[in-house]
Parts: C-alpha cells; sequence; structure tokens
C-alpha cells in the first residue's frame, strides 16, 4: 500500500495526505514521553551517567521518576501542541508527496516504482518536503519540552510571538540545515528497508495469512525505524542543540548551557567537550521512540489506507445504496 502500485492503485493523492495526517495525529500522542525523554538527554551538556553528580538525568527510569517529581505528568506531553502540528502537517505531506514521486517515477522513468532504491530516493525527498513545511513546529516542540518550570512560554501564541519579537522570523529554522542533512537518509532508509522487510515478509508469511497484515506492518515498521535512526542519529542531537539557541535562559535549571555558531561550530564543541559519546546522548529512548512511531506510523497508514479502499470498493457502494 505504500508508494505506488498499478495494480492496486485505490488511494488518490489528496486521499494518502488525509490517511498520513491521521497516522501522524494517531502516533503522535502514543510516543510523546519518548519525544520529551530523547530531548531532555540530547540536550543535557553533562555525561548522562550516576556516577556525575551534576547529571540531572542518567538513566530512562531515573528521567521519568524525576520528571513526573518535579513538573508532573504532564510534563510528558509538553509541546504536544505543536508537535501534534507537526506530525500531522508532516505525515501529509511526506505521503502525499512520496505517492505522488513513486508514481511520477512509475509514469516517466524506466524504473519500477516498487524497487527498494527507488523508494529510497523518494522517501527522502518527500521526507525533506515535509521538513521545509513544518520546520517551525518542530523548533517550537523542542522548546516546549526543553523548559522547566517556571516556563519562559506559557503557551504557543505566547512562544510564536516572543520569539518573533525577540529572535526574529529565521529562530523558526534554527537548526534546518542539519535536518535536512539528516531527513534524507533517515527518511529514506524508513522507507527503503521497511520496503525490504515487506519483501522479505512475504517468504516467510503466507500469502493467505491475511489476519497477520497488521502486525507484519507494524513489525516491519519498527525494524526500519530502528536501523535508519541508529544510522543516522548524531545528526538529530545537533538540530537539537541548535533549535534551543537564544533558549539559554530556560535551560539553566537543567545543567550546563552552550552557545553554536552553527553546524559544524556544535559539532566541534560536542566533540572536545563531551566526545564521540556526546553524539549519541538519547539514543535509547531515541530507538525506543523510532520502534514505535515508526512502526504505528506505517501501520496507522496501511489501516487508513485500507478502510479508504474498502469504502470504496463495490460491496460498500452497494450497500450504502441499499
Amino acid at each position: 500500500m505504500v508508494g505506488y502500485d498499478p495494480e492496486a492503485r485505490c488511494v488518490s493523492t489528496a486521499e494518502a495526505a488525509a490517511a498520513g495526517s491521521a497516522s501522524g495525529l494517531v502516533t503522535r500522542v502514543l510516543v510523546s514521553p519518548l519525544d520529551v525523554l530523547k530531548i531532555r538527554f540530547q540536550l543535557q551538556i553533562e555525561q548522562l551517567s550516576s556516577r556525575n553528580p551534576t547529571a540531572k538525568y542518567y538513566g530512562i527510569l531515573q528521567a521519568v521518576q524525576r520528571i513526573f517529581r518535579e513538573e508532573g505528568l504532564i510534563a510528558f506531553w509538553k509541546g504536544h501542541v505543536p508537535a501534534q502540528f507537526l506530525s500531522v502537517g508532516f505525515g501529509a505531506v511526506q505521503f502525499m508527496a512520496f505517492e505522488g514521486l513513486t508514481e511520477l517515477v512509475h509514469k516517466f522513468t524506466s524504473f519500477n516504482a516498487r524497487d527498494s532504491f527507488v523508494h529510497l530516493v523518494c522517501g527522502g525527498l518527500a521526507a525533506c518536503t515535509a521538513t521545509v513545511a513544518v520546520q517551525p513546529m518542530d523548533t517550537l516542540r523542542t522548546r516546549f519540552a526543553a523548559q522547566g518550570e517556571p516556563k519562559i512560554y506559557p503557551n504557543l501564541r505566547h512562544a510564536v510571538v516572543t520569539m518573533y519579537q525577540t529572535e526574529g522570523p529565521r529562530t523558526f529554522y534554527r537548526g534546518l540545515t542539519p535536518t535536512l542533512v539528516a531527513i534524507f537518509p533517515y527518511a529514506g532508509l524508513q522507507f527503503f528497508f521497511y520496503n525490504i522487510l515487506q519483501q522479505f515478509s512475504k517468504w516467510v508469511v503466507p500469502a493467505e495469512a491475511k489476519n497477520g497484515a497488521s502486525v507484519k506492518n507494524l513489525v516491519c515498521g519498527s525494524c526500519a525505524g530502528v536501523v535508519s535512526k541508529s544510522l543516522t542519529y548524531p545528526l538529530d542531537v545537533v538540530k537539537k542543540r541548535l533549535q534551543v539557541g537564544g533558549f539559554e535562559h530556560a535551560r539553566a535549571a537543567f545543567g550546563q548551557v552552550r552557545t553554536y555558531g552553527g553546524l559544524l561550530d556544535c559539532m566541534r564543541q560536542i566533540m572536545r567537550e563531551e566526545g564521540p559519546g556526546g553524539f549519541f546522548k538519547g539514543l535509547s529512548p531515541s530507538l525506543l521512540k523510532a520502534a514505535f512511531s515508526t512502526g504505528l506510523i506505517f501501520f496507522w497508514y496501511e489501516l487508513f489506507c485500507s478502510l479508504l479502499c474498502a469504502m470504496k470498493s463495490p460491496e460498500s457502494t452497494k450497500r450504502k445504496a441499499g
């Protein structure tokens, strides 16, 4: 169902956008706590170790307990409103662009639109398109998830106005360069490995076992998410560090803060002060999130597309007419 298939085409580009939006919305609600944990770890300058007395967070369970004790249960959904705008918008643009690009490949080139390498390129380009469209929401989501108590931004409107007035419109696109550099291989590899794993599963799972199709989509998506996230994670850390630039006063309660002059300066400082391990801070919750979110994204997308196809089937039309 993911990608253009001339033999089983029943979802339009607009319907793919709707299915992508719905899958992003549902998935975001479920994985938001892991996203908050990942961001907190990525932004911490101090070593993530219980042996470091200055480290605010050093493990998933410890971080969960501390955030819950200091900020309450709702803290795990900090930044949820901009995050939902991000997920809904990203899902719509990404899947709409992906379906459109694979259809163009089928119609105007000699390549097979179902080929894994076609999915790699089209998936990367679709994600870059979606990233440019929703980057301001990603920046807002990061700042809301990063701030402690008392809050610097009490609500979304206040954050937008304050950031625009004090830092200018370009602040909404902080970290765009490393985001684009990372998102192309990350998303491309997601679609690439999802396609390969789906093809592999056809050898393992009998064709008549349709009841297991949803579970298969979930497993294939989860595995694709873990592999692609592992390969591209350091650039995600750099992106998050750049997105909170100019926001250092709100990070004081969490430990040391740094100011970065750009992508290369950020990478140099992380390597010098934190070592290679600094580029992998927050990897554990990030991999958990990648497994859940990517698996759920593909699971819900395939499910919503199947529902749309079922609604347009002749049997469904006859029942409505009757």
